[in-house]
């Protein structure tokens, strides 16, 4: 700096142009050597290698595969036909260059997230290892490094292991260095990077009004220096300094500074998010050297929560609506970019969202700041799933999860809540009504306990609270009511048991018997592949339309009770669990929006609720292919009912530029009956605002007379033992459920609809159907069938039949959410059938059975030509000669 001066005194400038511009280079040069010396995070995610498997031979040819980060090797096995996914150890590797401007620094390597246990090695030293799967963590590598090239060596283990959860739940555990990775270079003196891979600074507001805010700032030092200082200053969001405080730094490291009067502060809230910046400096006084410097948000609000009332927001009464979410994403799995997070959050707000549980697992920092960013209040929770181990090391684990994950997200105005334990008694260890089951309560209740203390000491501003499955009575016994600040419930009424009004009878009885305790319905929702239609849908049909309906009836409850804090909705987002058999195999189909993000009807529900801003949506918008028999007496029209989502007072609906009708909206939504034609039609709807949302969709009206040369015969795809209509977005192709044949037309003869319980109002099978990704076609069956007949006019034909044996010698896994006290599977057990199967009197298929192609839960497909003549039509006829014909799924397609 001094050769700097004086140079700048004798090159003295002769105009203003060369002052302005020596000024510039000499500021530049400050700049330049000011940042230097603070600290230098910067990513490290390309050039990695990696290598699955738990073998060293590290020299052998292909032992490493090249890839950047993030990464999981899960990304594919979670979502394939075998059973089960890799749960072992992958190796990383990489090098890292230290530049000379390192020299007599602190060097620290920060991970975002690895999957579950990690350990780092450093120029073949071990620098230390990390326990759990969701949380930061950081090394410091400052005695193993040199000057130039090191190589960084990670050893990840995502296997289950006793003492670290999740030990359970409806997700899959991931494993990989799934986030960002950073390296990080600090002067000596700098803020602490050894509290939890905190930012080492802890903001509180103790206290808020609209007038009058104060400040609480309190962090540490990683070196006691006297001629050091810490800088606060305080920015708006135009970056106008509102305080500026000088702490000094005690024996210990530690500093605090307040800043007692921040008068007619903004308010953060949901609609308004508005963010101060808190930024820290380390200063030496001597030479005015920044050292270090760390910029946390800071969002002035105030909460409250009231067993009678509901949930307050700056003293106003705020119903909390939103979602929960799972961080995979479809072909990714748990290795997104940041965007993917960022744009999930921003899904939820343009949904009118105002809260999102991050579920079951503290997420990406990119998760949180977004939420701090757009205005999404939030609960963050650690992974304590479905039961405990009874030992000190998996107590241990946990408590130190919970403390990681409050300090790291401590400083984020969005998080309200602490969370922990969801669904903890719904899988317990030992056997019923025996000693060590009572004594499992008592460990599991004691952590309990220990982890709301934990919460209370770490952070006393905020709520704690633990989510419950529907088992009123078994919480109640266990005393788990009396611990947590807030009561969430996960219910699925109407879903897993029971029907839609039982959910308000149980809320009203939690609320009857513990009126001091708040409550928050933590999870509700249904399964909808976006793929399946009926508009008299039934529970369990994994229909869009019944998951509408049970949104519709929760939504009532919530809204009607001040006593409910707020509904989330069970989920964002589909997510995998690789364990879920279902129309979907992997997926847990209760996002609003689909694994790779699409949304379906139920997200419009919910924006038509919740967003400030004019909305009308055309329901099935993603239904783009359909196909539905012709209205009695037509042989050209095909009516279907098309809900229009709105928050406007009326709706018009267009069909091919033709006005259907002008419709009042009741409870966000009109209902229109649309004369369907063949081909593309084209829908818009308008609302009284004007404004108006278009989709078309490619109609295949069947005829009632096959033979009608006005709607000519092209195609019929029909899903056996069905009610529901199917669309395959791939190839185009509409399927229709079945119906009973009639002359002229098509149908079955005979038979009944397969179902796993014959008392149950389920139909189908609700198994992985191997070798097809048509699983929703193969999963339902008309059983003892004796012909199937289609009067199609003279031609030559492809017929395809589609055949699975949905009867297994294996038991089917009960899913354990679904608390209905059957277990179907178990009533039902695999007997022989062998059965011969004709086209148009010739034998097609003999002896079709166990012995050959029909094996249980496979997809078995074959297709045959036939020429059609003298109007006989197509008659497939059944012959069985063990146990009863079968038949999934039929297709039918004129060639000529």
């Amino acid at each position: 700096m001094k050769n700097i001066k004086i140079l700048y005194k004798v090159n003295k400038p002769k105009n203003l142009a060369f002052q302005i511009f020596s000024l510039c280079v000499l500021t530049l040069l400050i700049s330049s050597h000011t940042a230097f010396a603070q600290r230098i995070k910067q990513s490290i995610n390309t050039s990695w290698q990696f290598h699955k498997g738990e073998d060293l031979d590290t020299a052998s040819l292909g032992y490493w595969q090249n890839i950047n980060l993030s990464h999981t090797w899960n990304s594919e096995d979670v979502m394939d036909d075998t059973p089960g996914y890799y749960r072992g150890i992958g190796f990383y590797k990489k090098d890292i260059y230290i530049a000379d401007g390192a020299a007599n620094k602190d060097v620290y390597l920060y991970f975002e997230g690895a999957g579950q246990l990690a350990e780092l090695f450093v120029n073949g030293q071990s620098v230390g290892k990390h326990i759990g799967g969701y949380s930061p963590f950081s090394f410091n590598m400052t005695k193993v490094i040199k000057r130039g090239k090191n190589t960084v060596f990670v050893k990840v283990d995502n296997s289950y292991h006793r003492d670290i959860a999740p030990l359970g739940g409806d997700f899959s555990v991931y494993g990989g260095i799934y986030r960002d990775v950073y390296l990080v270079t600090l002067e000596k003196a700098h803020f602490d990077m050894d509290n939890y891979a905190s930012s080492g600074i802890f903001i509180t507001t103790p206290q808020v009004s609209a007038q009058k805010a104060s400040v609480s700032v309190k962090g540490k030092v990683s070196s006691f220096q006297k001629n050091l200082k810490v800088k606060t200053i305080i920015y708006d969001a135009d970056g106008r300094i509102i305080s500026n405080l000088t702490s000094d730094i005690n024996a210990d490291g530690s500093f605090s500074a307040v800043a007692q009067s921040v008068t007619n502060p903004k308010l953060w809230t949901p609609e308004n998010p508005y963010l101060y910046r808190v930024v820290n400096s380390i200063i030496d006084i001597k030479s005015g050297k920044k050292l270090d410097e760390v910029t946390n948000p800071l969002g002035f609000r105030w909460f409250s929560f009231d067993a009678e009332k509901g949930f307050f927001l700056n003293g106003n009464p705020y119903k909390i609506m939103g979602a929960s979410r799972h961080q995979d994403y479809k072909g990714l799995g748990s290795a997104l970019p940041d965007a993917l997070h960022i744009n999930d959050v921003q899904q939820l707000k343009e949904m009118g969202g105002n809260f999102l549980r991050v579920s079951h697992y503290p997420q990406d920092p990119a998760i949180m700041e977004a939420c701090d960013r757009l205005g999404i209040l939030v609960s963050v929770e650690t992974p304590g799933n479905n039961q405990i181990t009874e030992n000190e090391a998996y107590s241990t684990n946990m408590l130190e999860m919970q403390r990681e994950m409050i300090r790291q997200n401590f400083n984020h105005p969005s998080v309200i809540i602490w969370s922990y334990m969801n669904e903890v008694l719904i899988q317990p260890l030992h056997k019923e009504n025996t000693p060590e089951r009572e004594q499992y309560w008592k460990n599991l209740r004691k952590l309990a306990q220990e982890l709301e203390d934990l919460c209370r000491k770490e952070d006393p501003a905020r709520y704690t609270m633990v989510a419950f499955h529907g088992d009123f009575e078994l919480y109640k016994r266990v005393g788990f009511f009396d611990i947590p600040m807030i009561s969430g419930w996960n219910l699925y009424q109407g879903w897993y048991v029971g029907k839609f009004e039982d959910f308000e009878t149980f809320v009203l009885r939690y609320h009857r018997e513990y009126p001091d305790k708040p409550i928050i319905i933590s999870e509700f929702g249904a399964d909808a592949d976006y793929r399946l239609h009926d508009f008299n849908p039934s529970r369990f049909d994994k229909t869009q339309e019944y998951a509408n309906q049970y949104h519709e009836a929760y939504i009532k409850t919530i809204t009607k009770y001040p006593f409910i804090a707020g509904g989330i909705v069970w989920n964002l987002v589909e997510f995998v669990n690789e364990a879920r058999q279902d129309a979907n195999p992997h997926l847990n189909t209760k996002g609003l929006l689909t694994a790779d993000r699409k949304a379906k009807d139920s997200y419009f529900i919910y924006k038509a609720l919740l967003a400030k801003e004019h909305v009308v949506k055309i329901s099935g918008s993603s239904w783009d292919y359909r196909a539905q028999q012709a209205d009695r007496g037509s042989d050209i029209v095909a009516t279907q009912p098309v809900t229009i989502f709105s928050n406007q007072k009326e709706v018009t609906l267009w069909l091919n530029h033709q006005k259907i009708s002008t419709q009042e909206v009741v409870e966000r939504k009109a209902v229109f009956n649309v004369p369907f034609l063949n081909g593309i039609n084209n829908l818009k709807a308008v609302a009284d605002d004007g404004m108006e949302d278009n989709t078309h969709v490619n109609f295949h009206v069947i005829a009632n007379n096959l033979k009608n040369k006005t709607n000519q015969f092209t195609t019929l795809n029909v899903s056996l033992g069905d009610k529901r209509m199917f669309m395959d977005e791939v190839t185009g192709e509409s399927w229709v459920p079945e119906k009973e044949y009639s002359s002229g037309n098509w149908g079955y003869i005979g038979g009944s609809v397969f179902k796993d319980d014959e008392k149950s109002d389920r139909y189908g099978s609700w198994r992985n159907v191997l070798g097809t990704p048509y699983d929703a076609i193969y999963q339902t069956q008309r059983i003892g069938l004796q012909e199937f007949k289609a009067d199609v006019p003279d031609g030559f034909y492809e017929v395809t039949f589609h055949f699975a044996e949905l009867l297994t010698k294996e038991q089917q896994q009960k899913l354990i959410y679904d608390l209905a006290k059957s277990n179907p599977a178990e009533k039902n057990e695999l007997k022989s059938r062998s059965f011969n199967v004709s086209l148009n009197g010739i034998n097609i298929i003999e002896n079709l059975s166990d012995e050959n192609y029909l094996k249980p839960i496979h997809a078995y497909s074959t297709k045959f030509s036939i020429s059609v003549t003298d109007n006989k039509g197509i008659s497939i006829a059944f012959d069985p000669a063990i146990g009863s014909a079968i038949l999934n799924a039929l297709q039918i397609r004129k060639i000529y």
